[in-house]
């Protein structure tokens, strides 16, 4: 039997195990934490529960595949409940906009802030149904390891006009701005910035328009423990707290991973889950190609890290949604401070994630677990000193909460901490702390994005976000098909 090494339990990590190990290839995930994951990191404090992340969980579908390969049902080991509706926009001046999948309550929404724009809006949809047709059911999964296949994608590209922004794409659709803001900033979700983002990833809307948003009872922690108990199931094995320090190679072949503990296994593959930037500069650091593809990742732009402000309260709250954008003053300006300019605003737009309303199980009776989140610049072009400014911002984050929605806040908090863009540099190695890996503009995807299977080491491979297709769920289990396909083949 083959053996395979994955590392990182990670979203993307786990799909690639769980394939891999469908396919008979003995498989073993060594993760550096003490609980898998990776960005879907859970923490325990005081009854509540609080995911670090995602909590958007869009094409469930994909998800289901991992089981169904071997014949099993997701339902089994994991219930996923719908979110409605998927978000609720809310803007400085008070004016909501509850955004579904829902069409006559969604069009009801849209006529409610603008009526002519109903007839752009059914365009634009036409448009998102067109690219995710191309861009993610046709290119999603399938590994781009050469320019040849970049140019073969070419045409649809064009066609589908990938060199404009996703915000220039619903302007050309839609007037009203509020609505723009609503239908663009998705990318956002998966580290892109609406002005740069291609186009292409206004597939988003129909993903969501046809899958749905849902959410795993239980916490995203318990999606990630399903996948770990189909995993083992399978006969896959888990190492866990035990850092890789270094993948051996020789010639033109991955031999060997060694962890810190002194652990040292022989495969024959390895496939990295880890930050792209970590896997070439240190874990291939002992080869020529490590250093090489280091000092080209360096080029790069990577995405914005997040802060995030776990917090859980007296009381409970019916009235506010599941997932609510707080959209700031500034829109346009406040993206290219974050992507451009690489300065602390004095405003920010928030993402409020509040999952009592849907899973009280997340807190102990009669409270709720919230987390409030703003897109921050990564430590390239943000080298401030967290530590200190971490607290400020966290008691603003949490003021602007009290201010549009939970008056009295601060006085209801029963626990509460932060989790800042050194923590992602700390904790998952994350180059510049940055929380999505490379930004998803046109020039960093597909082909110019970390290849599924490296060009040099013939049997070392990248799953997850610094891969072909990006970020976010569906997109790492997207990277997971794509590398699964690549490593079955090799290993026949």
């Amino acid at each position: 039997m083959k053996r395979a090494c994955v590392i990182g339990a990670g979203f993307g990590g786990l799909a690639l195990a769980i394939r891999l190990q469908s396919s008979g290839i003995e498989t073993t995930v060594v993760e550096a934490r003490d609980k898998p994951g990776g960005r879907a990191y859970v923490w325990e404090r005081e009854g509540f529960t609080f995911d670090a992340g995602p909590t958007v969980i869009t094409d469930p579908a994909c998800l289901r595949e991992l089981w169904q390969l071997s014949g099993r049902d997701m339902a089994e080991d994991i219930e996923l409940m719908p979110v409605m509706p998927f978000y609720r926009l809310n803007w400085p001046d008070g004016v909501n906009f509850d955004y579904s999948n829902d069409d006559a309550a969604l069009n009801k929404e849209i006529a409610k802030l603008s009526p002519e724009d109903l007839a752009g809006y059914a365009e634009f949809l036409e448009y998102s149904a067109a690219v995710y047709e191309e861009g993610y059911l046709r290119l999603g999964s399938v590994p781009f390891l050469d320019f040849t296949a970049m140019l073969r994608a070419a045409p649809a590209m064009l066609k589908h006009q990938a060199w404009r922004s996703v915000y220039s794409m619903v302007s050309s659709y839609i007037k009203h701005e509020k609505l723009r803001e609503a239908f663009s900033f998705h990318t956002l979700l998966v580290g892109g910035n609406p002005m740069t983002t291609s186009s292409i990833y206004a597939l988003i809307h129909k993903l969501e328009k046809d899958g749905g948003v849902w959410w795993a009872r239980g916490g995203t922690n318990k999606l990630i423990a399903a996948m770990v108990k189909h995993f083992e199931r399978l006969g896959g094995v888990l190492r866990l707290h035990d850092p890789v320090l270094h993948v051996h190679t020789l010639g033109d072949r991955a031999t060997e991973v060694e962890t810190c503990s002194g652990w040292r296994e022989r495969f024959d593959a390895v496939a990295s889950n880890a930050d792209i930037m970590h896997t070439y500069r240190d874990l291939l650091s002992g080869t020529a190609r490590g250093p090489q593809m280091a000092r080209k990742l360096a080029t790069k732009r990577f995405s914005p890290s997040l802060f995030v402000v776990h917090f859980g309260v007296e009381g409970t709250w019916p009235g506010i949604p599941h997932h609510t954008i707080l959209f700031g003053p500034r829109y346009k300006g406040l993206l290219e401070d974050i992507f451009d300019h690489g300065v602390l605003p004095q405003d920010f737009s928030i993402y409020l994630h509040h999952p009592t309303v849907t899973d009280p199980s997340l807190a102990p009776p009669g409270k709720s677990t919230f987390y409030a989140l703003i897109p921050v610049a990564n430590q390239g072009k943000l080298p401030i000193d967290w530590d200190t400014v971490g607290p400020m911002i966290e008691k603003r984050v949490l003021d602007e909460v009290g201010r549009r929605l939970i008056p009295d806040i601060h006085d209801r908090i029963i626990t509460k901490f932060h989790y800042a863009p050194r923590d992602f540099a700390l904790d998952l190695n994350a180059y510049q702390g940055s929380a999505f890996s490379l930004e998803p503009i046109l020039t960093q995807s597909a082909w110019f994005r970390g290849h599924n299977r490296d060009d040099k080491i013939k049997n070392m491979y990248l799953v997850g976000a610094g891969t072909h297709p990006g970020a976010g769920i569906p997109g790492v289990v997207g990277s997971a098909k794509a590398t699964a396909r690549l490593m079955v083949e090799d290993l026949k």
